[in-house]
């Protein structure tokens, strides 16, 4: 079998979002799947920042990490250090490799400056100000604040934000069918992209959001098939594990 991206030949303008760096090729959030976005052609490279006990930011997208490492701890109730000693293995065979842990939000960040990627950065949990505030001195540290497009799940986080970098490129996340309206009005109200599941995406709530001048991103489109059918309703991004 060939080790590679499913390539979505008829993308046209749409833009595509490499879903927890390249996590259909390499171990999800970590610095091998984010150099292997940055080699390709995706425009934007998503993660999802958390902060540990001792307040330092790591990149992982649960709040515990026993999935992805098999150990049993929860972001939030561990120090930095203890986390990032922590190795695992290659996503195809279980390898053990030392390259493979849980990032910092620099290096992060670095990566997708070096390979010219928006970081699309998911604020996981809600964030005080002075939380939301750091990172914002972190993008801003690698001159790619300007670059990044921050989501969240959390309307408190995406209006805390708002607050704290008015400018800032925010889209709101949302996945279930039932909350359509609600999400849609959300966004509508406060002047945020919608970032929504293709299960709840239809042709209307699309023109909604170009009506007002917005964009719309979906998640998480992996065949050709699904990403043809979002591209016919209409989106601008779409965030995927492995089409390219």
């Amino acid at each position: 079998m060939k080790y590679d991206t499913v390539k979505f030949e008829s993308k046209g303008n749409i833009k595509m979002i490499a879903h927890r760096g390249l996590s259909g090729l390499e171990r999800e959030n970590t610095c091998p799947a984010f150099v292997a976005a940055g080699q390709r052609s995706y425009y934007g490279i998503e993660t999802d920042v958390h902060i540990t006990k001792d307040g330092k930011f790591i990149l992982c997208h649960d709040s515990d990490i026993e999935r992805v490492t098999g150990v049993n701890m929860v972001i939030e109730e561990t120090n930095f250090d203890t986390l990032r000693a922590i190795r695992f293995t290659d996503i195809c065979d279980d390898f053990p490799r030392e390259d493979i842990f849980l990032p910092t939000l620099e290096e992060y960040v670095h990566i997708c400056k070096k390979y010219e990627k928006h970081p699309i950065l998911e604020i996981k949990g809600t964030f005080t100000g002075g939380q939301t505030l750091r990172i914002v001195e972190i993008l801003k540290n690698f001159n790619m604040l300007e670059e990044t497009v921050f989501i969240s799940f959390s309307k408190e986080s995406c209006l805390s934000l708002k607050r704290v970098y008015p400018d800032a490129r925010i889209q709101f996340l949302s996945e279930k069918p039932e909350a359509l309206a609600d999400a849609l009005d959300f966004c509508l109200k406060n002047g945020f992209d919608a970032d929504f599941s293709h299960k709840m995406i239809t042709k209307e709530a699309v023109d909604r959001i170009h009506e007002s001048g917005l964009l719309f991103n979906c998640w998480t489109v992996n065949t050709p098939e699904l990403a043809e059918k979002m591209k016919e309703l209409g989106v601008d991004f779409i965030t995927t594990n492995v089409l390219e």
